[in-house]
């Protein structure tokens, strides 16, 4: 898992709409790298939905959203047109990147344990190092307060 001030741990996966992303060719713009369980849940869809709303904002900031998860791209791609969805989401199949961020993590339901993506956001700076790091985030103003980083500077 990265502190702040480490390299972030780069990667390219596909991304929606085919493609890749490689986090290291984003530089020097920002990146809000944000981690969330699944596609078309109630939090993941309110999260996405309020990273979109502010989505001029963050490129003004000159800043990049990227949602990843271990949905796979054509999930993705559902999940972006039912939403009409503005930011980029990548897909971790094999859940590397999110182990490399620690956001793969033993959770519990009910009593029953399991492994699932922890809900985590990551402010990456125009060098490539984590600014600042959000974990176990609650939904409701986490994308207002992740704008208010980007555009602190």
């Amino acid at each position: 898992m990265p502190e702040i001030g480490e390299t972030a741990p780069d990667f390219t996966l596909p991304r929606d709409g085919g493609g890749e992303i490689t986090l290291s060719e984003l530089r020097p713009k920002q990146v809000v790298l944000y981690f969330y369980p699944k596609d078309d849940t109630s939090g993941c869809t309110k999260e996405a939905i309020a990273f979109t709303g502010l989505g001029s904002e963050f490129e003004a900031a000159g800043a990049v959203v990227i949602g990843i998860s271990k949905d796979s791209v054509a999930k993705h791609d559902k999940f972006i047109a039912k939403h009409e969805l503005g930011v980029a989401l990548v897909s971790d199949e094999n859940s590397d990147v999110c182990e490399r961020y620690g956001t793969w993590v033993e959770k519990s339901m009910y009593g029953r344990k399991y492994m699932g993506i922890e809900r985590a956001t990551f402010l990456i700076d125009g060098d490539g190092k984590v600014k600042q790091a959000w974990r176990k985030v609650k939904v409701p103003g986490h994308a207002e307060a992740v704008l208010e980083a980007v555009k602190a500077g």
